[in-house]
């Protein structure tokens, strides 16, 4: 049976504007990324809306197209790139120094484009990301102040590069751990905790709500609880919005939602799983910071046991021993390394052992996952989809979910589910992979 999708979906016509908070590596990295593919000068490798294939129908019928051939993605060509940073750098000096890319392989060949890309202030205060600051800041720490400038400066960049549709995107470090509270419980106590700088309206929250005011998508690549509140959440649901978050899934918890899904499938037990991450560039040295770590922490933790669900099987993951660990290493600069040891048990309870060392780059595998959710996020919004888009966890740490579900950490189910959102938008059958038809036919 085929399941009909949207009604219709608006054609991605015009340019797209792609606006990121913060300009560091990240950033910086997707910038420069996509500029080079735009000129053949480099492979967006990583991408799945641009690398990626799906396939259509039965395995007979080999149709698999490319996904950006399949559904209506904006074009690379069509992305002009806005950002706000506390720090002046454009994105030439901001890659040069974060030192992810070649400077003669890759930057120079691009210097004017990333030159033309200068960060407009930052809604900013140091009391949430305590061990970064800098002078390309908005005046005041007032919010309803921040909130209106990160308003203005969309409207801003909206005439002066003539989008036609945009985008937003938190690129930017990692806040200090906040709880839900009575200020995120619905717009009106929202509303009101902005007006008096409460403290549990942190930045992000700011620059969220500013893009969901201007109908604009958002999407969380950080473990801040920024847009995973009721007030925002219900806010998208009833504007139309679409929302998406949180936190990159890149290194070791992108290894965690594989190897945990196999010892569940396999019905393996596990006694410990213990995590260190070395870290050189300004995201560990933010995290370095207790409470900023804490967010992050929250984030690592959750996975494994939203995978293994230990009151099911309690004699598997029942009494599992999950530790964290994040180090601040300058030398290491961008490449970091996410280094697991993992004590499992077999058969009649006999002990075993799974070492793992990922020496990746961050930026690297997080430029991407950025696109990526970029240009699903401006397809969800064309195809009059708003609210939580669930079908985006796979690149996140921590998905959001609608309140009552737990979220799928499995990152082959989010690779299902993900891939039959794109068949229901378009018209074509789920696929199951049941493949009993090609068995029982006469």
């Amino acid at each position: 049976m085929t399941v009909t999708g949207p009604a219709s979906i608006t054609p991605a016509e015009g340019k797209l504007g792609v606006l990121c908070v913060g300009l560091g590596a990240v950033t910086s990295t997707l910038i420069a990324g996509v500029e080079l593919a735009r000129r053949g000068m480099g492979e967006p490798i990583g991408s799945l809306t641009q690398l990626g294939t799906i396939r259509l129908g039965t395995r007979t019928e080999n149709r698999v197209p490319l996904i950006r051939d399949f559904v209506s993605l904006a074009q690379l060509d069509d992305l002009v790139f806005g950002a706000w940073d506390v720090f002046p750098d454009d994105a030439y000096v901001s890659a040069s120094r974060a030192g992810v890319l070649d400077a003669g392989r890759h930057l120079e060949a691009i210097g004017a484009e990333l030159r033309a890309v200068r960060p407009m202030a930052a809604a900013f205060d140091p009391a949430y990301v305590k061990r970064l600051n800098g002078p390309n800041v908005k005046d005041g720490t007032h919010k309803r102040a921040m909130l209106e400038g990160i308003r203005a400066d969309i409207e801003s960049f909206r005439s002066e590069h003539l989008v036609d549709r945009l985008v937003m995107i938190w690129c930017a470090s990692t806040e200090i751990y906040i709880e839900h509270g009575p200020a995120h419980a619905d717009l009106e106590s929202f509303e009101k905790a902005i007006d008096a700088d409460d403290p549990q309206i942190a930045p992000s929250m700011l620059y969220a709500y500013a893009a969901l005011q201007e109908g604009i998508p958002f999407a969380n690549g950080a473990p801040n609880l920024t847009v995973d509140v009721p007030a925002l959440r219900d806010y998208a649901n009833d504007h139309g919005v679409p929302i998406a978050g949180k936190d990159f899934k890149t290194g070791q918890t992108l290894i965690k939602t594989v190897i945990a899904p196999m010892l569940k499938a396999r019905m393996l037990g596990l006694s410990g799983w213990y995590s260190t991450n070395i870290l050189g560039n300004r995201d560990g040295e933010v995290l370095d910071d207790p409470e900023s770590f804490r967010t992050k922490e929250e984030s690592k933790l959750g996975v494994l046991e939203e995978v293994l669900e230990p009151d099911r099987y309690p004699q598997l993951y029942g009494d599992v021993y999950h530790k964290v660990r994040i180090n601040y290493y300058p030398p290491r600069g961008d490449n970091k390394e996410g280094w697991d040891n993992v004590d499992l048990f077999g058969w009649l309870g006999y002990p075993m052992q799974l070492k793992i060392d990922f020496m990746c780059r961050d930026s690297i595998l997080a430029a991407p996952l950025a696109l990526d959710v970029c240009l699903l996020l401006d397809l969800a919004r064309r195809a009059g989809l708003g609210g939580i888009q669930e079908w985006l966890s796979f690149y996140f740490k921590s998905p959001q979910v609608a309140p009552g579900l737990y979220p799928e950490h499995d990152l082959f189910i989010q690779q299902t589910k993900l891939r039959n959102t794109l068949r229901w938008m378009m018209g074509e059958e789920q696929i199951t992979h049941l493949g009993m038809d090609y068995y029982l036919e006469e």
